[in-house]
């Protein structure tokens, strides 16, 4: 192992032994702080105050030249080399595979999951996003109100994808929990929460949606997912 990374001349490893996470409790945090709960992996926060524009600072850009949180750095690599990464997708399939859990190892099963999680960064994430922009924080001031109900008529069709597919199953796959489950959960929660667009993309009428939600947010490892790196 080595610990000469940049990264830590800013935020020191306590636990150098142990996987090194980079983040905040944002929808795309959260999905790594639930995967490494879920896993049991053994990590050590670090809380990277996006507010206080920490992700820009040099030593952070140094592990992820994007400046986004959240990042990890793996002193134990594959191959026994360190690993850091960005990209909360590539980090859960990294974790996923690292670990064994929440990706089937057969193919098929393994490659349709992939497309769900593909689906929730290219889709759901950058939709919902946008619907907090206009709904909730600056863009809700724009008189023109087209640009927001694009997002939440595309967020409302995202929202019927997901309940169409949780109609018959539990899951998001037929064989149980999966990172696809992990990726969608803190973006479902920000939306009809903090993002307080539940009425306006009519989130009530998604009953398959909601009880995959409650099941998900029940479960105690989401529980401590979603206050990693909360303060």
């Amino acid at each position: 192992m080595t610990f000469n990374h940049p990264v830590f001349t800013r935020w020191p490893a306590q636990y150098p032994d142990r996987l090194q996470l980079f983040s905040l409790p944002t929808p795309n945090g959260v999905k790594i702080g639930i995967m490494l709960e879920e896993s049991g992996l053994a990590y050590e926060p670090h809380r990277i105050d996006i507010l206080a524009n920490e992700n820009h600072d040099p030593a952070f850009v140094a592990l992820n030249p994007n400046g986004k949180i959240p990042a990890i750095y793996d002193p134990n690599g594959p191959s026994g080399r360190p690993l850091a990464l960005f990209e909360s997708g590539a980090i859960l399939i990294y974790l996923a595979d690292k670990t064994g859990q929440f990706l089937s190892t057969d193919p098929n099963t393994r490659n349709e999951t992939i497309q769900w999680l593909m689906w929730q960064m290219g889709g759901v994430g950058p939709m919902f996003g946008q619907v907090g922009f206009f709904n909730k924080f600056a863009g809700k001031d724009y008189e023109d109100k087209r640009p927001r109900d694009r997002y939440v008529s595309e967020s409302a069709r995202l929202l019927g994808v997901l309940d169409s597919r949780l109609a018959i199953r539990d899951w998001v796959m037929d064989d149980g929990y999966s990172i696809a489950d992990i990726s969608l959960l803190g973006w479902v929660r920000n939306l009809i929460g903090f993002y307080e667009a539940r009425e306006i993309v009519g989130f009530d009428r998604f009953t398959h949606v909601q009880r995959w939600f409650d099941r998900g947010l029940a479960r105690p490892a989401a529980q401590r997912g979603l206050e990693v790196t909360a303060a």
